[in-house]
C-alpha cells in the first residue's frame, strides 16, 4: 500500500502572488477593452417594412409601407396605404405617428393622417390610438380621427399568422372605418362605412422577402354602399392578388 502524500508534496513550487502581481494581471480599467462601454441597451433602430404591396384585378397596385425609427420605447412612423386602379389614384393615407410602449405588448400612438384620392377632397386628421398584440397573438390597431368641422372617424385593424410549416403562413386580416357623418364628395356615409377581409398564403425564403397570394373581400355599408352605386361602383368587391411582404 504507497504511503500517504505529505502537505510538503501538496503545495505548490511558484510562490504566491502578491497583491501588486494581483492588481497588474486584473486591472480595473481595461484601457477601452471593457466590452460594457460599447454596449447600449437601448440603441437607435431604424427599419422599412412592405407589409404589403400587391397587383391585383383590375390593374390595380396596393401598398401598405411603413417607415420607422427611435429606440425601445419611443419611435416615429411614417405609413402610407393605398390603391392606384387603372393609372390612377383611388385613394392613399399617409400617417406620421409617434408611438410610446405602455408595456411589453403594447404602444399608445399620436400623430396627422392626411387623405388623398381622384374625385374627393383631401381631408387632414389629427390621430390617437394603441397598437400591439392581444390575447392569442393577435396584432390589434384601434385609431380615432379628429379632423375639420368636427369630422370624427375611427379604423381597426386585426390580423393574426397562422403557421402552416416553418416558412409557409397564412394570414387573415380584417380591417374597417368608421365616420361620424356623411362626406358625399368622398363617398362616404356615417356609421361603419366599409370592411376588408384579405386572406393572404406567403412563403418566407427568409423573415425579410415573402412573397404571397391570396384573395380580399371588401364591402361597403349604409350610405357608404349608397353613394357608391350612385356613381356607378359596386358596393362589393373581391378578387385575387400577389404581392410581397419585406424589411430592412
Amino acid at each position: 500500500m504507497p504511503a500517504p502524500t505529505s502537505q510538503a508534496q501538496l503545495s505548490s513550487p511558484f510562490p504566491a502572488p502578491t497583491a501588486a502581481e494581483r492588481v497588474a494581471a486584473f486591472p480595473a480599467d481595461l484601457e477601452g477593452m471593457d466590452m460594457r462601454a460599447h454596449m447600449d441597451d437601448n440603441p437607435l433602430v431604424a427599419v422599412f417594412r412592405g407589409d404589403r404591396l400587391e397587383y391585383g384585378d383590375g390593374d390595380a397596385l396596393g401598398w401598405d409601407l411603413r417607415a420607422g425609427i427611435g429606440r425601445n420605447l419611443d419611435k416615429l412612423w411614417l405609413r402610407s396605404e393605398g390603391e392606384r386602379r387603372d393609372g390612377r389614384l383611388e385613394h392613399a393615407r399617409t400617417e406620421l405617428s409617434w408611438s410610446h410602449a405602455t408595456g411589453p405588448w403594447w404602444d399608445r400612438t399620436i400623430g396627422l393622417r392626411h387623405d388623398a384620392g381622384s374625385g374627393g377632397a383631401a381631408r387632414d386628421w389629427a390621430a390617437i390610438g394603441v397598437q400591439g398584440l392581444a390575447p392569442y397573438k393577435f396584432e390589434f390597431e384601434a385609431t380615432g380621427y379628429v379632423g375639420t368641422a368636427g369630422r370624427l372617424a375611427a379604423r381597426v385593424e386585426g390580423e393574426y399568422e397562422i403557421l402552416l410549416t416553418n416558412r409557409l403562413i397564412l394570414q387573415p386580416k380584417l380591417e374597417a372605418n368608421f365616420y361620424s357623418r356623411d362626406d358625399e364628395d368622398n363617398r362616404l356615409g356615417k356609421g361603419l362605412s366599409d370592411a376588408s377581409f384579405g386572406l393572404r398564403l406567403r412563403y418566407e425564403f427568409s423573415p425579410r422577402f415573402a412573397p404571397y397570394v391570396g384573395h380580399v373581400w371588401t364591402r361597403r355599408f349604409g350610405d357608404t354602399a349608397d353613394l357608391v352605386e350612385a356613381a356607378g361602383h359596386e358596393a362589393g368587391e373581391h378578387g385575387w392578388v400577389a404581392g410581397v411582404r419585406f424589411w430592412f
